[in-house]
């Protein structure tokens, strides 16, 4: 916690997240290697919690309850209280559902000398070195000739792809490791002469699914190491996608847990939007119309105006939640010299005046008032000025929607890696955060 900011009042009755919270995580990490199969899990936790789908295409219903959308690799999930009125405002936490990784090409069959490989596309700001060496899984969705949609998940080693041995590049230890995204990041998987087509046939064989009835497909590789505690004490979480996936079950969790309630002052809303990694701009990205489209047709099925939409929008909160950097022991000349967000300390308030991040400090008010609520400890982060600051989906909420939104997240190590690290109290902090702003 910063030295300017109070120690927080613990709450009388107890959060409803321990580190049970922790271990659930892990369950979802692993259960959710692409971003589908990411919405697929939270829609199952959110049914568990009365939730139920609505499809876009038809019509809502204003009666109380709780919802929830699904396109694609996106899922937005609301719940409405009873008696709730058309111009009641919004309190939405905001996430992202993919991370950085590879992804497979259209034409995925390739090779040489003897090796079968695929042919991938390197997605997002990925640490391409620490894909290598490494046992990979494939997963995704495939999609059939009559429109449907099946998700697949190889999860076991089936790619890999391989370094140069230190033999052949003497100076990689000195003069540092250099991939070309194009000729170096190839997995291979198998030995043999390459055949058009082996790549589709062979998963429709694993999901059941008639050879030549896929026609088109989404697919990415994962690495197959589960999570897992880490450290003398086992206070530490190695996992992958947990940017941001922490922050999707994290907010899956909070909704769940005040669903029910008929006394919330708001209408609280999950947004798990795809494609942040790679500038928000698709249909289920959070630069796109989704999340609009689903807040005001939630207010017209409550039979609701435009000025009633107005009113409900001026007096919406989204917190933008998403992972930040933990000051790294080895490089801490990287980080500002007096903001050091640390694992297990809390999560973060993310802030940058250039509005990189959304936050204000009217925003800071707003988290601090939930963080003390919740009785959790919390950070700032802010960049150094001589590096640039990445962004969210923070900003974009902002700006599209018009609604006052505030970065916040949880510090890690190794953000973009195969494999990250967090502290492993932190989840459950967040969850319990998230908890105290959604009641409002």
């Amino acid at each position: 916690m910063s030295s300017s900011e109070p120690a927080p009042t613990r709450p009388a009755s107890t959060p409803p997240f321990d580190r049970g919270h922790t271990d659930d995580l892990m369950s979802f990490l692993a259960a959710s290697p692409t971003p589908y199969h990411a919405v697929a899990e939270a829609a199952g936790r959110l049914e568990k919690a009365g939730f139920r789908q609505v499809r876009e295409t038809d019509a809502w219903d204003g009666t109380a309850g709780g919802r929830y959308v699904l396109r694609g690799g996106a899922l937005i999930a609301w719940y409405v209280p009873e008696g709730a009125a058309a111009h009641t405002p919004f309190r939405i936490v905001g996430a992202h559902t993919d991370s950085p990784n590879l992804h497979v090409k259209p034409l995925p069959d390739t090779g040489s000398h003897g090796w079968r490989q695929i042919a991938v596309e390197v997605y997002g700001g990925t640490l391409l070195n620490t894909w290598l060496d490494r046992d990979l899984g494939l997963a995704g969705r495939l999609t059939l000739r009559d429109g449907t949609h099946r998700l697949v998940n190889v999860d076991r080693p089936l790619l890999r792809v391989p370094q140069l041995a230190v033999h052949l590049d003497r100076s990689v230890n000195t003069d540092g490791l250099k991939l070309d995204r194009q000729r170096h990041m190839q997995p291979i998987w198998g030995l043999g002469e390459v055949q058009e087509g082996d790549l589709i046939a062979f998963l429709e064989e694993e999901a059941g699914i008639a050879e030549g009835e896929t026609t088109g497909w989404d697919l990415m590789v994962h690495p197959v190491e589960k999570p897992a505690y880490l450290g003398r004490d086992r206070e530490l979480l190695a996992g992958p996608r947990m940017d941001n996936l922490l922050s999707v079950h994290a907010g899956t969790a909070a909704l769940a847990a005040v669903a029910g309630r008929e006394d919330l002052p708001y209408i609280p809303v999950l947004a798990a939007f795809d494609h942040e990694e790679n500038g928000s701009q698709s249909d289920t990205g959070a630069d796109g119309p989704l999340l609009g489209s689903v807040l005001e047709r939630s207010v017209h099925s409550r039979g609701g105006s435009l000025e009633d939409r107005a009113r409900a929008y001026a007096g919406t909160v989204c917190l933008s939640s998403d992972t930040g950097h933990a000051v790294h022991p080895n490089y801490a000349e990287r980080h500002d010299p007096t903001h050091h967000p640390r694992a297990n300390g809390g999560p973060i308030l993310k802030v940058n005046v250039n509005q990189r991040y959304a936050t204000d400090g009217s925003g800071r008010a707003v988290f601090a008032a939930a963080c003390e609520r919740a009785g959790v400890p919390w950070q700032t982060f802010v960049s150094n000025n001589a590096m640039p600051c990445g962004t969210t989906i923070g900003p974009i909420t902002a700006a599209r929607h018009g609604i006052h939104t505030v970065d916040i997240g949880v510090a890690i190590l190794s953000m973009h890696s195969a494999r990250e690290l967090c502290g492993a109290d932190d989840p459950y902090l967040l969850a319990n955060a998230l908890v105290a702003f959604l009641e409002g």
